[in-house]
């Protein structure tokens, strides 16, 4: 991933300073089915077990970022160990289901990116009561929490507030803006929110909000709707959506209604940074992954070993949903405009040139120095 990726790694380097692992060793294992085991010959500490369990498919970045990255790096610090893979699919009883056959399995450390934070806590303080370590990645899970990895949530939402009041501008007193919050169970959501109207309260005025169940595209795109219709279209004069996944749905709902208004994103997913290109979209956050990832799979691999986490692998401390205080590394996200396309995502190998500029945004690239 060239300067960019030596850059997002660099990054995650520092906050691991001074972490010493030795190797394990490394395995998929799907909890639909297929998969392969890792088997433990010889090394320091054996044939770790570490399970993965991811939320959901429909925001991109999970299968093509999150698995593949977290399970390179464990692979790298521990040959030998042994990696069982989850994806709930959006569905908090069957990630439930997951962690009890995670524990039957034997893994020792759970890295968990909670489908429901709060419904997850008895499956959380399961893991605990067996000694089996809990990371809580990129949401923060209640209950007894061994760490937590993820991004300055409340900074992320205060970036698109930020973004949305400047690309707004004059336009301010000439009408509303629409707030499309994600899912009431994700934690991050909550935080996304708070952040926005920090940023945006007092500055512009709010017509409506909703809270989105389950990120889901096709509700944001009724609610964006519903909501045009109830303020009156020449009276939006923008749209505040907590991820790029929902920002499609609200980009087709404004196209309808004959809209072009500042609107923002998060993830910098493929689809949303070509909205960015072609001006249907204000901005997105790009969250790199590495970072994240690489910080994920050292705590993992130092618990697995039972040792203690390194004060500059958790350098701040966080308070869950039930009160508990969680040892966290949180890591501060980018603004994703059409002006630095080139040298975030780009650079970082996040996405090539040819993948962003398909014939259908060829114009836009061309415009913004890409081609």
């Amino acid at each position: 991933m060239k300067n960019g990726l030596r850059r997002a790694a660099a990054a995650a380097a520092l906050v691991s300073l001074g972490l010493a692992l030795s190797a394990c060793g490394s395995a998929n294992e799907s909890s639909g089915g297929g998969g392969s085991s890792g088997s433990a010959s010889g090394g320091a500490v054996g044939a770790v077990r570490i399970g993965l369990l991811l939320p959901e498919t429909k925001t991109t970045r999970y299968e093509q970022f999150d698995r593949p990255l977290i399970e390179q790096k464990i692979k790298e610090l521990a040959p030998q160990a042994q990696i069982d893979y989850y994806n709930a699919n959006e569905n908090a009883t069957t990630q439930q289901t997951q962690v009890d056959t995670a524990l039957t399995k034997g893994d020792k450390v759970l890295i968990l990116d909670a489908v429901d934070a709060k419904s997850i806590q008895s499956s959380v303080q399961k893991a605990h009561d067996a000694g089996v370590k809990v990371i809580a990645y990129d949401r923060l899970a209640q209950g007894p929490v061994d760490a937590y990895v993820s991004f300055d949530n409340k900074k992320v939402g205060e970036l698109q507030g930020q973004a949305l009041v400047a690309a707004v501008g004059d336009k301010a007193g000439a009408g509303s803006i629409i707030m499309i919050n994600g899912s009431p169970t994700d934690p991050n959501a909550a935080e996304f929110k708070a952040g926005a109207h920090s940023a945006i309260d007092g500055k512009l005025k709010i017509g409506k909000e909703y809270d989105t169940p389950n990120w889901d595209p096709n509700n944001a795109n009724q609610e964006a709707s519903a909501a045009i219709t109830a303020i009156g279209g020449p009276n939006v004069v923008g749209v505040y959506s907590a991820n790029d996944g929902m920002a499609a749905g609200i980009a087709t709902a404004l196209k309808a209604a004959g809209l072009s208004v500042p609107l923002t994103g998060q993830d910098a997913q493929l689809d949303g940074v070509q909205r960015i290109l072609a001006g249907t979209q204000t901005m997105s956050i790009y969250k790199p992954f590495k970072p994240e990832t690489d910080v994920a799979a050292q705590m993992a691999v130092t618990l697995a070993q039972g040792k203690t986490l390194d004060p500059s692998l958790v350098p701040t401390t966080v308070t869950n949903g039930s009160g508990n205080q969680v040892p966290a590394n949180l890591i501060t996200p980018i603004v994703l405009t059409k002006d630095n396309i080139k040298t975030t995502v780009v650079a970082d190998g996040l996405y090539t040139v040819a993948q962003i500029c398909t014939p259908d945004y060829a114009d836009a690239c061309k415009a913004a120095g890409l081609q």
